[in-house]
């Protein structure tokens, strides 16, 4: 009976092997992690199926770490190849306003979404991309793009800022970076935020932590409101505008400070690397976000809509934090101020 064993295990074995040995390697990645090491694996292992559901509340049969590995891999290379564009092109002319004139677009953003879609797509055919400089101004247009997708995606579906704080670009202020979400069945698995101007790379993988360069990271420690240091935006609508005056002429007397980068980005990065307390915004999209929010959770800390419910990639208006008494007390002096 051992020795039937014995030679049916050998006969499996030899199998596979033979079965690897003519499966050609289509990515070669470098993972965020500690310890992960750099290897090839075939584009087969990406299962692929509709999500019609993705946004329902069922269990997500979670990727194998073996496929967040190599998706990582992916989105960390062509997270770098847009930031080496945006450092050699900073202070680029503006070429186009959208949504107001605020609102600003140069040559160089789609560029950065054509690298990144074209470095995506090599590895992963099959894959859904959703680009902000693909999808028209505005709130509405942002929403139906990503309902679109939600609706008739296969499995994995990315999500790219090309260039998030593009004001910043423009001007010449090294606020500014690339954003890369990636999506299986509808929930955030990856996601990589790269700061080209201190060669800073945020990454997290769903249920394996977030890191700063391959370095554990966790939000910060402040357990009451009087000690936070809370960004915000300075939002192009007039409707967001609004209500962010509302919110930051009631935190300012209850926080430590108060600080507007320009990049959500950047924001939600440090929020998840503990230099900022809290981040929260009145009207975000899909792309702005979705990094930073798997960035937060893994790293601890909390991420809501305004009224407290968990994030998922439909919340437009955001509460990020380290948590506890901190997250709920910011959220009740927002809500007590009528920004809702």
């Amino acid at each position: 009976m051992i020795r039937k064993l014995v030679s049916a295990t050998a006969v499996l074995l030899a199998s596979s092997s033979l079965v690897a040995a003519f499966i050609p390697p289509a990515v070669r990645f470098y993972p965020g992690a500690p310890g992960a090491a750099i290897f090839d694996k075939p584009a087969s292992i990406f299962r692929r199926q509709s999500i019609g559901q993705a946004m329902s509340h069922a269990p997500v049969d979670m990727p194998s770490k073996e496929e967040l590995d190599a998706v990582l891999g992916v989105a960390v290379q062509a997270s770098k190849t847009a930031g080496d564009i945006i450092i050699g092109n900073a202070g680029a002319e503006v070429t186009q306003r959208k949504a107001n004139s605020r609102d600003l677009l140069t040559l160089i953003d789609p560029l950065c979404e054509k690298k990144i879609r074209e470095t995506v797509l090599a590895s992963f055919p099959e894959h859904d991309f959703l680009g902000e400089e693909d999808v028209p101004p505005g709130k509405e247009a942002s929403a139906a793009a990503l309902d679109k997708l939600l609706a008739n995606s296969t499995d994995w579906l990315w999500i790219v800022d090309p260039i998030d704080g593009t004001t910043n670009f423009v001007n010449g202020i090294p606020l500014c970076m690339p954003s890369i979400a990636v999506a299986f069945r509808g929930e955030v698995v990856v996601g990589v935020i790269y700061d080209p101007h201190r060669d800073e790379l945020f990454s997290a993988m769903k249920g394996h932590g977030a890191y700063m360069n391959e370095e554990a990271i966790k939000v910060g420690l402040q357990d009451t409101i009087g000690d936070a240091v809370v960004a915000m935006g300075s939002p192009p609508a007039a409707e967001s505008l609004e209500m962010s005056l509302k919110g930051v002429k009631a935190l300012m007397p209850k926080v430590r400070t108060i600080r507007m980068l320009g990049s959500a980005a950047l924001m939600l990065a440090w929020v998840a690397n503990g230099r900022l307390t809290c981040y929260w915004e009145y009207d975000l999209s899909s792309w702005d976000i979705a990094a930073g929010a798997l960035l937060i959770e893994e790293a601890g800390g909390k991420f809501t809509d305004l009224d407290g419910q968990p994030f998922n990639l439909r919340v437009r208006k955001i509460v990020a934090s380290c948590g506890g008494n901190v997250h709920e007390d910011i959220l009740k002096v927002l809500n007590k101020a009528g920004v809702v």
